[in-house]
């Protein structure tokens, strides 16, 4: 007869760090990682754009300019999928 060892309870502030952790991981990325990846680079690019010398106003037209180029090349892969997958016959 094998008796098998309980495991010890997991502390609730584990636990609540293991949830909010998952919360942001969810909210941030979701099903799409590029486009965090995408806002976190543009951001990223305009700061270094405006700490060297730029104007401001460079900043202000360069960041929405890397949004736009970004959710545009986010639906083109989504649509690309989708017609691939019109495409595919159907498994019976």
């Amino acid at each position: 007869m094998s008796v098998s060892p309980e495991r010890p309870p997991v502390p609730v502030a584990r636990r609540m760090l293991v949830a909010f952790g998952r919360f942001w991981w969810e909210f941030l990325v979701g099903d799409t990682p590029e486009l965090l990846v995408g806002t976190v680079a543009a951001v990223g690019l305009v700061a270094l754009v405006v700490h060297h010398g730029a104007a401001r106003a460079v900043g202000v037209v360069f960041l929405p300019l890397l949004v736009i180029a970004m959710l545009a090349a986010s639906v083109a892969r989504v649509r690309r999928g989708a017609r691939r997958r019109d495409r595919e016959p159907a498994s019976r």
